[in-house]
């Protein structure tokens, strides 16, 4: 009897089963959920529900808190002095025009920063862009700081030390000035050949530092330099190539009013480094402007020169 009871009870719970099943997939063919489901999907629901329906609350005080920061960034606005600020400015840019030797109305006025329109690769970096004509044109606070290395650099140099070549005739009048200046050696029309390296002339000079103010005109000169081993200090143009310089000065060589402006820079730098007496230097007028003799010179000389040709 015990035995047909518990097989009875097995058949009755496989009956279960089979029943459950069957509902289970009755409920999915007619889209009915279990009550697990239900209650996951009404959650995700509200949360869903209670997202969209914050999130013009939750803009409203992100809008706030960026109006309250721009308040806040307004008032620490408010709180800088700018008068101030605007007059230490002006102070900053008085400094550097001061430390610039002279204003830099003068450089653009001297037009010594117009170089050519050959550009050599060591010049290159030096320039920073060309004009519509296609000239190089050099930029005024380079310039400024090579000529103060120039400046100190021949100021360690004694006058008995140093000669300057300068054939060019633009510049004629301002190193003749500054010859008498400073005391150095200056030769403008003329370089004597073999006064550097022939001992046996007896114009023989031997110089620690030689001056050039044109690679291409004075040419000879830096070859004699070189070939003795003294220091070379050297003003380039941007069509000058540098070898053989220990240090250059760039700016215009070819015009008088720069040249003038760079010889005027250059004895007033000396004669402070040397403790020469200045009040003698004339002003920066003298050096920059063409007097009526000295185009009267050069009118005469260009009138002589064919003349000469024909033996007049």
């Amino acid at each position: 009897m015990v035995v047909i009871i518990d097989k009875i009870g097995e058949v009755v719970e496989e009956g279960e089963e089979e029943i459950e099943e069957m509902a289970e997939k009755a409920e999915e063919k007619l889209g009915i959920k279990s009550k697990k489901s239900s209650t996951k999907k009404s959650k995700s629901l509200a949360s869903e529900a209670e997202a969209e329906s914050t999130v013009e609350e939750k803009a409203k005080e992100l809008e706030e808190k960026r109006k309250a920061l721009l308040k806040k960034a307004e008032k620490l606005k408010e709180k800088i002095e700018k008068p101030e600020t605007e007059e230490l400015k002006e102070k900053i840019k008085l400094k550097k025009r001061e430390e610039m030797l002279v204003p830099l109305e003068e450089y653009v006025k001297a037009g010594i920063y117009l170089g050519t329109r050959v550009v050599t690769p060591n010049m290159r970096p030096f320039v920073y862009r060309r004009r519509a004509d296609g000239l190089a044109i050099f930029n005024t606070d380079t310039i400024y700081e090579k000529l103060k290395e120039g400046i100190e650099y021949l100021g360690k140099f004694a006058p008995e030390e140093i000669i300057l070549i300068c054939k060019r005739q633009a510049g004629w009048r301002a190193a003749e000035k500054f010859s008498e200046l400073t005391g150095i050696k200056v030769f403008t029309k003329k370089y004597p050949a073999g006064i550097l390296t022939n001992k046996t002339l007896p114009d023989f000079f031997e110089n620690e530092l030689t001056v050039i103010m044109d690679q291409w005109v004075d040419k000879n000169a830096l070859n004699d330099t070189l070939r003795v081993r003294k220091k070379v200090l050297m003003v380039c143009d941007t069509n000058n190539f540098s070898q053989g310089a220990d240090q250059i000065i760039i700016g215009n060589n070819k015009s008088p009013k720069s040249l003038g402006l760079i010889f005027y820079l250059l004895v007033r730098g000396y004669c402070k480094a040397r403790g020469i007496p200045t009040e003698n230097i004339p002003d920066l007028e003298w050096w920059t402007g063409e007097e009526e003799e000295t185009r009267t010179d050069f009118k005469r000389s260009r009138i002589a020169e064919p003349r000469a040709q024909f033996g007049v």
